[in-house]
């Protein structure tokens, strides 16, 4: 059975830092692409960051640039997301996805095939 488990959110305040984890299971992570995505209340999933099975490159979106590290441990089957710097409009579910091979171009999430159920990263204001 395809899982995949996200773990690491919670209530940090604004400046502070977290790190998620994706833990698969019922599969290999070696030959997949991971992203994350988040989901505010309201509004559309959008894409956060991405690193490929491949040549293990990275992808994030703009508005995260320098404060974000993706990171693939592939004997563990986990992937991880360092977030630093946190702001109070970074609140939201954060959840993990996996593709074959190559990170979808945008990250667009539709592209995903299999889905984690998110973990909550709490930024008050």
């Amino acid at each position: 059975q395809v899982q995949l488990v996200e773990s690491g959110g919670g209530l940090v305040q604004p400046g502070g830092s977290l790190r998620l984890s994706c833990a698969a299971s019922g599969f290999t992570l070696d030959y997949y692409a991971i992203g994350w995505f988040r989901q505010a209340p309201g509004k559309e999933r959008e894409g956060v960051s991405c690193v490929s099975s491949s040549d293990e490159s990275t992808y994030y979106t703009e508005s995260w640039k320098g404060r974000l590290t993706i990171s693939r441990d592939n004997a563990k089957n986990t992937v991880y997301l360092q977030m630093n710097s946190l702001k109070p409009e970074d609140t939201a579910v954060y959840l993990c996805a996996a593709v074959k091979s190559h990170c979808p171009v945008y990250l667009d999430y539709y592209a995903m095939d299999y889905w984690g159920k998110g973990t909550l990263v709490n930024v008050p204001s």
